[in-house]
């Protein structure tokens, strides 16, 4: 690291919420992996969280003005990358957005690409220098953010295209976008809702469909929706303890160390485990806006308020999903999910936010 640097500078209290976060997660993705064919993904999950820590101290002594300035070339591999995944990528459940590597590992294009996103939509911003966003700005970060978004969402992966939306929307209010805009780009996708929805593939309409009434499908679209709010439910104040979850350690709950880990958790810890738990991630989005409003200067900021609104909308997005609130879309909880790609993510994306922060003390 650069002698202007410090590791005392780091936001260890940020990373020791974190890193609580992965170890309660490690602890889940044991108990309900269990007996199965994935017992193996809670010591797997550790070696993610190990590899995301090495990547965050690898990208700290990267200055993150020169990270903008590489901007376009990294959205162009960008674009070239997810295009890539409907060539050598592999089809997982009916999505192709996986390329395998060597001993069964898979690289997922569009994890990465968040990351660009943010820096994207941090140097659009900070270049514009106003302090009112105009619409047709507006209009053309949004051009490039929808871009690699739609290439997602033709995976198809709903909720990892959300995710780059909520970075964009952040940016844009921070930027000073007038609210009549805001009113008119709301209405404008009050009336596109029925030209999108022919094309969403069929199990993602009939997700949308049964998710107001699971009932009516339990066996087929409602099954795992049902099942989650089963094990939610089933928690009570207290949980039925680690390991001691009948929904995940009966299988009924589908995938219960990935998307639906939050259910497995509630059921094993019950309200009060769920209450401290949304407390840490509440704590570790306060610890992030903090660093923005410390950030040197608009750039820094809009980095990490980009940060913040990445892992806001997969909280949100995750747990409305899994308690009945949002549709079934397959989204990871960060730092507790199993998989390699969105805790390395995750990480980097706590890198540029620590990166940031270091930057405040260089003279």
């Amino acid at each position: 690291m650069s002698r202007y640097l410090s590791a005392r500078d780091i936001d260890w209290p940020l990373l020791l919420i974190v890193l609580l976060i992965c170890a309660v997660g490690v602890l889940q993705i044991y108990s309900a992996t269990r007996g199965t064919e994935s017992h193996n993904a809670w010591w797997k999950q550790i070696l993610y969280v190990a590899g995301g820590l090495l990547l965050m101290w690898l990208i700290l002594p990267l200055d993150y003005h020169a990270m903008l300035h590489h901007i376009p070339a990294m959205y162009i591999l960008s674009l070239v990358a997810l295009l890539g995944t409907y060539v050598v990528g592999e089809s997982v459940f009916g999505s192709r957005r996986w390329i395998p590597l060597y001993g069964g590992f898979h690289f997922q294009v569009s994890e990465f690409v968040k990351l660009v996103i943010i820096l994207l939509v941090a140097r659009y911003l900070t270049d514009l220098r106003t302090e009112e966003l105009d619409i047709r700005e507006m209009l053309k970060l949004a051009g490039l953010v929808l871009l690699p978004a739609g290439l997602v969402l033709k995976q198809p992966d709903l909720g990892t295209a959300l995710t780059y939306i909520a970075v964009l929307v952040v940016g844009a209010f921070l930027a000073g976008l007038h609210w009549k805009y805001v009113a008119v780009i709301a209405l404008a996708g009050v009336l596109v809702l029925p030209v999108g929805w022919h094309f969403l593939k069929d199990y993602q309409k009939t997700r949308l469909v049964n998710f107001l009434n699971p009932e009516q499908d339990p066996q087929g679209a409602g099954y795992q929706l049902i099942q989650s709010q089963t094990a939610i439910g089933s928690g009570g104040m207290f949980g039925k303890g680690v390991t001691k979850g009948t929904q995940a350690q009966l299988h009924f709950l589908p995938v219960p160390y990935k998307d639906f880990i939050f259910s497995a958790f509630a059921e094993e810890h019950g309200f009060l485990g769920v209450g401290l738990m949304l407390a840490l991630y509440f704590v570790m989005i306060m610890r992030i806006v903090q660093n923005a409003q410390t950030a040197p200067e608009r750039s820094g900021m809009y980095i990490c308020m980009g940060v913040a609104a990445l892992l806001l909308a997969h909280i949100l997005i995750n747990i409305g999903m899994v308690a009945g609130l949002m549709p079934v879309t397959g989204i990871p909880l960060p730092f507790m999910s199993a998989g390699g790609s969105s805790i390395w993510t995750s990480f980097l994306a706590l890198g540029l936010v620590n990166n940031v922060r270091l930057r405040r003390f260089v003279n």
